[in-house]
């Protein structure tokens, strides 16, 4: 059972840090961090980006580079979606993206590479469409 005297501190939180961020700066940031831990969401469920155990420094900053993208590409598919207040969210925009081939042909006549997109469904052509891709 606690004492009056530590009901007196029931319901304040309190913060420790080691910057040199005033106290409002601090509390204003950690007001922040539901976005920060929303990303992290994002990375690993939507994105599915797992732990890598890397040593080298190189294929760490290489990792977090890869991560960081995939999540400001994910963010950027989500702001066009609600500009053009599209049905759609940005996991089945991924998902019918991965129905999507290119093939590229070269023959032996020419040097020429010739690329086409496979469009076979009725989804893949209004995506392309509402985001202004040519698929030929």
């Amino acid at each position: 059972m606690s004492s009056g005297r530590d009901n007196h501190f029931d319901r304040l939180k309190g913060y420790l840090t080691n910057t040199k961020l005033t106290g409002e700066q601090v509390m204003e940031n950690y007001g922040q961090l539901w976005q920060i831990e929303k990303a992290f969401r994002i990375l690993k469920t939507d994105l599915r980006i797992r732990p890598v155990y890397h040593r080298l420094k190189r294929r760490i900053e290489a990792h977090i580079c890869i991560a960081f993208c995939a999540y400001k590409i994910y963010m950027e598919i989500q702001r066009q979606l609600k500009e053009k207040q599209a049905p759609l969210s940005v996991e089945q925009v991924i998902e019918i993206t991965k129905t999507i081939y290119a093939v590229s042909i070269k023959t032996h006549l020419s040097e020429t590479l010739h690329t086409k997109l496979h469009i076979t469904k009725q989804e893949q052509k209004e995506l392309l469409k509402m985001f202004k891709i040519n698929f030929g």
